[in-house]
């Protein structure tokens, strides 16, 4: 049974800083391209970042990018997500993902086969 696990949201003020963990079992992680998602109230979800199988490549959305950085501990089964200068509009459910196409580094919904139950991020002004 395939099982990703969120940890590390909450709230935090503007300017703050949180770093999400999300923990893999029940697949061979390291084959798995990762990705972090999020999804606001009434809007949809949203590419943040990803990274491929080794970590030697990664993508950022433009939104976040030079705030948010992506990084993956294959020995732990873990994928982070740092998250710096939090703003506002960064308030979301935030999303791991796992694509069994471990070589590329997906940014759409579709290109992800498993997920997990999300973690909250609130970031008041």
């Amino acid at each position: 049974q395939v099982e990703l696990v969120e940890s590390g949201g909450g709230l935090v003020q503007a300017g703050g800083s949180l770093r999400l963990s999300c923990r893999s079992s029940g697949i061979t992680s390291s084959l798995h391209g990762m990705g972090w998602f999020r999804q606001a109230p009434e809007k949809e979800r949203e590419f943040v970042a990803g990274v491929n199988w080794r970590g030697g490549n990664t993508a950022i959305a433009n939104s976040v990018k030079a705030r948010f950085t992506i990084a993956r501990d294959n020995a732990k089964n873990t994928v982070y997500l740092q998250m710096n200068s939090l703003k506002p509009e960064d308030t979301a459910v935030y999303y791991c993902a796992a694509d069994r196409r471990g070589l590329r580094t997906g940014e759409k919904v579709t290109d992800y086969d498993y997920w997990g139950q999300g973690t909250q991020v609130s970031v008041s002004s």
